[in-house]
């Protein structure tokens, strides 16, 4: 991002996909952001506009059967997020926004849907709803403390050697296999929500720190005291 530049903060279809407080998500960016003095502007992108390709950071949310398809639908007929990623942007999907980014889903019936291909991942129906809070471990690679936030999906999301899990799960379901979510390059997706910038705040600052380059610190003690008593509550027997 170029220094004399506002960082770019895209909302892909608010009026689809918005669930569970993720434009939470937003406005943590923008917050974080703008206590290390870093301009932004935020783009909120509806289900009939063009997706911009020269965002910095975009971001999607969870929603329900049919507002996901319609969404699917439609990214795949804009190509605008694909390209924004190839020319280095970031991305958090979450959810149903985070299925979509794989090759199928399940529709309405449980049938496969077509997703948009950004992520070498599948989904489909799991057995039973996955519903509470969700604790796990990061991937090493990316230098993040334990992630937490809760998960409402029906959705089992099978790897491909193109990602990397992004995290494994102490408890909860994610992605049912033992793991939570992906990342591939400056892709992440995500069950959390939370929503789930809110609830890690290293996260957005790993997002952050990928477009905007080195972040000063800030003092985050009251958040990561309200974060150790929330994962005490949740991890206790």
């Amino acid at each position: 991002m170029p220094s004399d530049s506002a960082l770019s903060i895209v909302w892909i279809y608010p009026d689809l996909l918005s669930t569970y407080g993720d434009q939470g998500n937003v406005l943590v960016l923008e917050q974080r952001a703008r206590r290390r003095g870093i301009e932004t502007e935020t783009i909120h992108v509806r289900s009939a506009d063009p997706v911009p390709e020269t965002g910095d950071i975009y971001l999607i949310g969870g929603g329900e059967d049919r507002p996901q398809i319609l969404a699917a639908e439609r990214l795949r007929r804009d190509g605008g997020l694909h390209r924004a990623i190839a020319r280095g942007a970031a991305l958090l999907a979450v959810c149903a926004g985070y299925q979509i980014m794989g090759s199928t889903f399940g529709g309405e019936e449980g049938q496969p849907v077509g997703g948009i291909g950004l992520l070498d991942i599948s989904s489909s129906r799991g057995p039973a709803r996955a519903v509470g809070e969700l604790v796990a471990e990061v991937d090493a690679a990316l230098g993040l403390p334990t992630l937490t936030g809760f998960e409402n999906h029906m959705g089992v999301t099978h790897l491909g050697p193109g990602v990397r899990p992004l995290s494994k799960t102490v408890k909860g379901v994610g992605n049912g296999d033992g793991f939570e979510g992906c990342y591939a390059g400056h892709v992440v997706g995500t069950y959390l929500h939370g929503p789930a910038l809110a609830r890690n705040p290293a996260l957005a600052d790993l997002l952050l720190s990928w477009r905007a380059g080195q972040l000063t610190s800030l003092d985050d003690s009251p958040y990561e005291a309200l974060r150790q008593e929330r994962l005490s509550t949740v991890l206790q027997p």
